[in-house]
């Protein structure tokens, strides 16, 4: 039989002489059994050198769900304002209103940039910006009616739950009544991004003054429970601890059991940047054994995306081996990681995302922001 390691260059991981120690075989043998694993084995798989078991792990549990098909989508990203109210020590994104970089785009501008991303083939637009000091709610409400009036089947993703927060904030309403007037003018997902890592301690130490764990929590389920679905993500290779992961992810999956409203989980590589930049980032083998950790414990989530602006298009591939099945899209124009300093593209082209699913040996599969699959002709 083929390892997965047939299709990878051995000079891209450490292998170790043995395992040592952790029983992979009697957990690959709960997730055949489709039994979910408790956070004591998650840790031992996180804490495993054995890669080529990891990949076996990670690619099982993918294939039970999705077989050899891997997601990609035709999207653009539309970073609305950096201007941001907070200052959180690993974001190289936001600035203060004078600061050199400092940018708003107008509505108008946005809705140009988003009529050229469906002449393309688009059909997600993806929103996210900073904490804007001045900005009124109804300037949000106009920015979602003016890009619904493009097209009513638009998957338009908008807004973090920092984001839903300062908006009730603003409005002086509660985030149910916020959702619902965003819902009204045209959202119909919410984007994952702020989630961070959940644990106190670590929050305080790389985004203090940013909403709770608890906070970001309350919003998704508020969002589900109105019939908004919404994506989860995790920053992961900075200051936190395995344990920290594993809080983060179990909040993740109780939550999934509760409402069901998380479409894919992203795992996103921390970029050392802002008053982070001495921290080293994960490596490329703790990028792919995080990948396969994530995939078997989030049993409910149907979706782990390999981000390609995250971890560059290459090591993205890759993390298709070891349990992701969705590459994300095209993109265009991301701003936050590249201020970050991240070496890959804003953009990538179908051809270039259809490419490396197959050379992870999988079958490419073009859908829209609901996992609905679309014929590759449109």
């Amino acid at each position: 039989m083929q390892t997965f390691f047939g299709m990878l260059s051995r000079h891209d991981f450490f292998f170790p002489s043995q395992e040592a120690g952790v029983p992979l075989a009697a957990i690959s043998g709960k997730i055949s059994r489709k039994q979910r694993l408790t956070e004591k084995e998650s840790v031992q798989l996180f804490e495993s050198e054995d890669f080529e078991a990891l990949a076996g792990i990670g690619s099982a549990a993918r294939e039970a769900r999705h077989g050899r098909r891997a997601f990609y989508t035709v999207n653009r990203h539309i970073n609305y304002s950096n201007i941001c109210v907070l200052d959180c020590d690993f974001c190289a994104f936001g600035k203060r209103r004078r600061d050199a970089g400092a940018y708003e785009l107008s509505i108008e501008e946005m809705v140009r940039r988003a009529d050229e991303a469906l002449a393309a083939g688009a059909t997600e637009i993806h929103i996210v910006g900073g904490l804007h000091p001045t900005w009124k709610f109804a300037v949000y409400l106009d920015m979602l009616r003016a890009l619904r009036a493009l097209s009513p089947s638009l998957g338009i993703k908008a807004f973090t739950a920092i984001e839903i927060l300062h908006f009730s904030w603003l409005a002086k309403t509660s985030v149910e009544a916020v959702l619902e007037q965003l819902k009204e003018a045209g959202l119909n997902c919410l984007t994952g991004g702020g989630a961070e890592i959940f644990a106190r301690k670590i929050r305080t130490q790389i985004c203090r003054g940013k909403e709770s764990g608890e906070e970001w929590l309350a919003v998704h389920r508020a969002a589900h429970g109105m019939g908004i679905a919404s994506t989860a993500t995790m920053l992961f290779g900075h200051v936190e601890s395995y344990e920290d992961r594993l809080d983060h992810l179990r909040k993740l999956r109780n939550l999934q059991d509760e409402t069901g409203g998380f479409l894919a989980f992203l795992p996103l590589a921390f970029k050392p940047a802002h008053r982070l930049a001495h921290l080293t980032g994960p490596s490329e083998s703790e990028t792919l054994k995080n990948t396969a950790v994530c995939r078997a414990y989030l049993d409910n989530f149907a979706h782990i995306k390999s981000y390609w602006i995250s971890y560059g298009l290459e090591l993205a591939g890759k993390a298709l081996r070891f349990g992701a099945d969705d590459i994300d899209g095209t993109v265009g124009d991301e701003l936050i990681y590249h201020m970050a300093g991240v070496d890959s593209p804003v953009s990538q082209t179908v051809d270039a995302l259809r490419q490396t699913i197959l050379e992870a040996g999988l079958d490419p599969v073009l859908r829209d922001s609901f996992y609905r699959e679309l014929s590759v002709s449109r």
